[in-house]
C-alpha cells in the first residue's frame, strides 16, 4: 500500500504578485524552493489563509533571494498581493518507507525570508 504524505511545506508565505496575464503557475523565490526541496514544474497545492481558496498548480523559479511568491494565470483569481498562503508538495510513500519519512518544513518572515526549518509539526494539544 502507498500513502500520500506531506513532503514539503512553505508555511505562511506572503503573496508578492498576482499576475493574471502571466503563464500559469506559482513563481517562488528559488531559495525557498531549494529549502523545501520543491522542484521547478512540480505540482504544488496552495492554501490561501485569507479567503479559504485551495488550488493546485505547478512551481516555477523566481529570482533567488527576491522573496517573490507570484500567483499567476487563472490562479491569480484565487490570491491577492498580501495574502498569506501555505504551499505544499506531497509524495506517495510505501509502507516500508514510513518509519524514516520526514517532511521538509520551511518557515518565513513577512518578507518571505527563511526564519527556520523543521521536519515535524508540533502536536496540537487541548
Amino acid at each position: 500500500m502507498r500513502r500520500h504524505l506531506l513532503r514539503s511545506k512553505l508555511h505562511r508565505v506572503h503573496v508578492t504578485h498576482s499576475e493574471l496575464d502571466y503563464e500559469g503557475s506559482v513563481a517562488i523565490d528559488a531559495r525557498l524552493l531549494e529549502a523545501a526541496d520543491i522542484r521547478e514544474y512540480e505540482r504544488v497545492e496552495v492554501y490561501n489563509l485569507q479567503n479559504g481558496e485551495r488550488f493546485a498548480t505547478y512551481a516555477i523559479r523566481a529570482e533567488p533571494g527576491s522573496g517573490i511568491v507570484s500567483v499567476n494565470g487563472a490562479a491569480a483569481r484565487k490570491a491577492d498581493v498580501g495574502d498569506i498562503v501555505i504551499i505544499c508538495a506531497y509524495a506517495e510513500v510505501e509502507e516500508k518507507e514510513l518509519a524514516g519519512f520526514k517532511p521538509r518544513l520551511v518557515y518565513v518572515d513577512a518578507a518571505n525570508r527563511i526564519t527556520r526549518t523543521s521536519n515535524a509539526i508540533p502536536m496540537q494539544v487541548a
